[in-house]
Formats: C-alpha cells, sequence, structure tokens
C-alpha cells in the first residue's frame, strides 16, 4: 500500500512539474515573439512570401472553424495591403490546403499567388520547409497571436527573419482542449529546437517561377 501511494505521489508531482513548465514555456514564447508581432497590416513589413499556418477548415459542431476563417481573412488582407507577393498556404494534407486556397480566392487573391503545402502537419514543418523547400529566410507568418508565439520562436531559432501577422482570436474557443493544447505545443517547440527534429523533405519550389500547385 505504502509503494503505492508513493508511486500515485511520484507520478502527480511529474505530472504537476510539467504542466508548470509548460505554462513557463508558452509564458516565454510570448514575451519573446512580442516584438515581432502585430495586429495591424500597416505595421508589418512588406516581403515576397508571407506563410499561412492550417488548421481544419470544419469546426467540431460542423460549421466553418473560425480558426481558419479569421487566419484567411488576415493573410487576404496582407496581401490587398501589398505586403506579400506570394501566399504559402501550408497545412496537414491536401484536402486542407485546397480549402485554404480556395478561401483566399473566395477573398479576392488571385491564383498565382498562392502556393499550397501540404507536408505542414505541424507548426515545425511548415515554418522550416518555408526556408528548405521555397527558400524563404525573410517572411511573415499568419495565425492567431498564440500559434505565432512558437512559430516566430522556430523561425529566428532557425535562421529566418520572421513577423508575424495576427488573426482575430475566438473569443469562446471550441473545447477545453482547444484552448489547453498551446501549453505542451510551446513545450514541444522548444524540443524541436534542441533536437533539431526533422521536417518532411521535397523538391525545391521557386515561388514566382513554379507554377502554383
Amino acid at each position: 500500500m505504502r509503494l503505492i501511494l508513493v508511486a500515485l505521489f511520484v507520478m502527480g508531482a511529474a505530472a504537476l512539474a510539467l504542466a508548470l513548465l509548460s505554462w513557463l514555456a508558452e509564458r516565454r514564447l510570448g514575451q519573446v515573439a512580442e516584438a515581432w508581432s502585430f495586429a495591424d497590416v500597416a505595421r508589418v513589413p512588406a516581403v515576397d512570401v508571407a506563410l499561412v499556418l492550417g488548421t481544419a477548415p470544419i469546426g467540431p459542431e460542423g460549421g466553418p472553424n473560425r480558426y481558419f476563417v479569421y487566419r484567411l481573412d488576415a493573410a487576404a488582407a496582407l496581401w490587398k495591403a501589398g505586403k506579400a507577393k506570394y501566399l504559402v498556404a501550408s497545412g496537414g494534407g491536401d484536402g486542407e490546403t485546397a480549402a485554404m486556397r480556395a478561401g483566399l480566392i473566395e477573398r479576392g487573391v488571385p491564383a498565382r499567388a498562392i502556393y499550397r503545402d501540404p507536408a505542414g502537419y505541424r507548426t515545425w514543418d511548415s515554418v522550416l520547409r518555408a526556408r528548405d523547400i521555397y527558400g524563404q529566410k525573410r517572411i511573415v507568418i499568419v495565425s492567431q497571436r498564440f500559434h505565432l508565439d512558437r512559430a516566430l520562436f522556430i523561425a529566428r531559432h532557425e535562421g529566418i527573419k520572421a513577423w508575424g501577422l495576427e488573426a482575430r482570436d475566438v473569443g469562446t474557443p471550441y473545447s477545453i482542449f482547444t484552448e489547453l493544447r498551446r501549453y505542451p505545443s510551446a513545450l514541444r517547440a522548444y524540443y524541436d529546437v534542441w533536437t533539431g527534429a526533422a521536417a518532411p523533405g521535397g523538391g525545391k519550389v521557386a515561388l514566382g517561377v513554379d507554377p502554383p500547385s
């Protein structure tokens, strides 16, 4: 019985330590990204390429995912303001990036300015592929602020001069999981940077030269 209690205590202490570490990691990413993230399109530096981070187009309740909608709104506004010549829509699979492309076209972005990256399964993958596959070392990243924090941290650590355009956040998250997953994701960003995790490879794409996918 005593061994069981000791084991439970150790497991509880480990879980508490991990939760605290995740919270600290998320807070630190926010502080680090503060100088490079903007809610106002006018304050964002002009670049050749903006990286639009994907998410599922359909929300858990069956309607349009507001995270998805607001990211596309922000990306289209960025392009219309002349702050980026090309948009790389990066997400997990052809379906997600095809929906991103269609949504951007609906918002007035021409098809010739949109490139799809269906191998952006994680933030780490999207950022590294922007550098390694699309040849970019100076980009604007578009997503909600909590997502931008870790994306900018990864980009800056990996030698990419990056800024963030903050898409409108979702006032009421779809679930407690949606709200809380940012904390372990922040810790994972530090782990990826520390270990130098590999991102999906592929043939290089010359934006503006190769035809959009």
